[in-house]
């Protein structure tokens, strides 16, 4: 059964900007990933939680193979958010590498990004190095600073974390790797359509996010701690 997944032509998120943005299925979404289940998950409550459960539910959206025919339609150059909610194709810890790859060559020519908590495995990996090198950036999602260093030394594709939420500066790792905050989440006058820093495949810097949403206490006390 292919992966279903909702597409917003225009999205009506002041951070994210006026841009396409996905959302798939909660059935993606890795175990492993500590933010899973009510556990700090910016997406697991509100109206995108709300949106995402219907997604789930294939109430709202449609199945993969439509999905990567409308990413193909989509204007070239135009930058788009895979994910909102919901990680790579593929049920729990797997990336369906076939699905993968046909969103990958529905890209070709636009500027999608996302990111993955799927970092466990050697396949994976592989699965989200080979997209990178073909244009689409998957950011890998660190749990922490010093996981963020885990991450980066893979150099699968560029690196994210989650940040605690008093952690507002730029800092750095404990292997001493840069990491920049999220612009849109210190001025409301930027949004990832603005700053596209995410997009950016070959960037030096690990771009970190304070953590944020109803459950940004729980998410906090994940990111101060050592993995």
């Amino acid at each position: 059964m292919q992966t279903y997944v909702h597409l917003s032509r225009e999205s009506g998120n002041a951070k994210t900007g006026p841009i396409p943005v996905s959302t798939t299925s909660a059935k993606t979404c890795p175990p492993s990933c500590p933010f899973n289940r009510g556990q700090g998950c910016y997406a697991g409550s509100g109206p995108l939680a709300l949106h995402w459960r219907k997604v789930t539910a294939r109430e709202r959206g449609m199945a993969w193979g439509k999905f990567c025919a409308e990413i193909a339609g989509l204007p070239q150059g135009q930058l788009w958010r895979h994910n909102q909610a919901g990680d790579l194709p593929g049920p729990g810890e797997r990336i369906n590498s076939r699905e993968l790859f046909a969103l990958v060559r529905a890209n070709l020519g636009k500027r999608g990004f996302t990111y993955t908590h799927k970092t466990n495995s050697r396949s994976n990996l592989q699965a989200i190095a080979n997209a990178n090198s073909r244009g689409f950036t998957i950011n890998l999602s660190a749990n922490s600073l010093a996981h963020a260093d885990t991450l980066a030394r893979t150099k699968a594709g560029p690196v994210v974390c989650v940040l605690p939420q008093e952690q507002t500066r730029n800092c750095l790792t404990p292997e001493g790797r840069r990491v920049v905050v999220c612009p849109a989440t210190q001025r409301d006058n930027v949004s990832c359509a603005t700053c596209q820093l995410c997009s950016r495949r070959e960037r030096s810097v690990i771009i970190g996010f304070p953590a944020h949403g109803t459950s940004k206490r729980k998410a906090s006390a994940i990111a101060g701690g050592a993995s």
